[in-house]
């Protein structure tokens, strides 16, 4: 059934029931009320926490984690202005504010990050409780640490979060500001060292080693993706991604494009139990999946021919474009060196309306791209105005683990922190 795209289509009433219930909680009573009255969420968090258990192993393609895929090198990390940024940050919190915001670089907390609108692990430092200077200060991190692109893409998501918090009436559970930052280990030319900041569709890990660094898990989205009123009008996220990604599906043969689309329909009666998930509906690497076993599925970069490879780049390139300018050439050189060993496949149809769903995926990189049915707006079929996106470094590295174990077992032998 084909649905509008137009978001200003699927506004529910404010009077709606469901934004009146809510909307006099602050977020960790909201995170409360969700927990006990809504079971699929109650299910879905006790799944994190029995996840989160785990000792981190990374996706893999089969269960087998493929070694020595990372090596340690210096990538031209911008690691002077990060350990600026940090430090001042550092020197502007109070006492009981530092406390909350450091932990150890082996940590559990880092890999409780979550993306709903819910609260579900409140750790860190919330910005919306932060003063202003304290506030801008948590930005001078991010800038510092992202491309000018990355950290307008991050902000961007930030605006469209407070944007939707503004069309459903309920700013208390949705702002510029209802995010939470963590601070791991200490600000370090030489040591390792970095944050997380997460929330409703933002969720941003740094992981930063000398002039070497790592940006993932990542989580970017917005419900709705443009804002088309007040000071903010005309902000659109994820377009490079969903054009480039169409345009590459099309571009090929009909009978690859076949073998590339492994279900037809975006909620298919062919897919295996579990293949659909309420909340993360087509993507497979979200919150909590730091271990998920994630087969090849559709064709891989080998049948592609030498204009759709470099589509596919370019397409790698709009994700993981918040990476400064010499980690992210370093990280697409590496990315590159395994394109005969990257799949490509979708779900969903092709034409200019259709919502769709794809992965990318390699022995060093996971991406995916997911148009989702509404959480805030009314309708029940995936639309191009709610999007997911993720990008995930298989095999180990999320959080730049990989990394710290080759640091520890060549600095600190013996001393090597728990693989959390």
């Amino acid at each position: 059934m084909q649905v509008s795209n137009n978001f200003r289509d699927m506004l529910f009433p404010l009077d709606s029931p469901r934004f009146l219930a809510v909307r006099e909680l602050d977020p960790y009573a909201y995170g409360r009320f969700i927990r006990d009255t809504f079971p699929p969420a109650t299910a879905m968090i006790d799944n994190w926490e029995r996840l989160a258990a785990e000792p981190l192993k990374g996706v893999t393609s089969d269960g087998a984690v493929i070694p020595e895929l990372f090596k340690l090198a210096a990538e031209g990390a911008p690691v002077e202005q990060m350990v600026r940024a940090g430090r001042q940050l550092l020197a502007v919190l109070s006492d009981g504010e530092r406390d909350r915001l450091c932990f150890p670089l082996d940590a559990p907390q880092w890999r409780r990050w979550s993306n709903p609108e819910f609260l579900v692990n409140p750790n860190g430092l919330r910005l919306e409780e932060l003063a202003p200077q304290t506030r801008e200060a948590v930005l001078g991190v991010l800038r510092a640490s992202l491309s000018p692109a990355g950290y307008a893409k991050a902000r961007g998501c930030m605006k469209t979060n407070h944007f939707l918090g503004e069309l459903c009436n309920l700013p208390n559970l949705m702002n510029e500001w209802s995010f939470n930052f963590l601070l791991f280990g200490a600000p370090s030319e030489q040591e390792p060292w970095g944050w997380s900041l997460y929330g409703h569709h933002l969720v941003l890990n740094c992981f930063v080693l000398g002039r070497q660094m790592v940006i993932s898990p990542t989580f970017m989205g917005a419900e709705p993706n443009v804002i088309d009123v007040g000071p903010d009008a005309g902000l659109s996220l994820f377009d490079d991604e969903e054009r480039v990604g169409l345009a590459l599906m099309r571009s090929l043969s009909p009978a690859l494009r076949e073998k590339a689309t492994i279900y037809k329909k975006m909620l298919d009666p062919a897919m295996p139990e579990g293949r659909w998930h309420p909340a993360d509906q087509r993507h497979l690497s979200g919150a909590f999946h730091d271990n998920r076993i994630i087969p090849y599925e559709g064709i891989p970069a080998s049948a592609l021919d030498a204009r759709q490879r470099d589509q596919l780049m370019s397409l790698i390139a709009a994700f993981i474009g918040y990476l400064p300018e010499e980690p992210l050439a370093a990280r697409l050189k590496q990315i590159e060196s395994h394109l005969n060993s990257t799949w490509w496949s979708w779900i969903g149809g092709c034409g200019d309306e259709d919502p769709f769903y794809y992965r990318i995926q390699s022995p060093v990189t996971l991406i995916e791209f997911d148009h989702h049915s509404g959480v805030w707006l009314s309708n029940e079929e995936p639309a191009k105005c709610h999007i997911h996106t993720l990008v995930r470094t298989p095999n180990g590295n999320d959080y730049g683990k990989d990394l710290l174990r080759q640091h520890y077992a060549r600095v600190h032998p013996g001393k090597a922190p728990g693989r959390s």
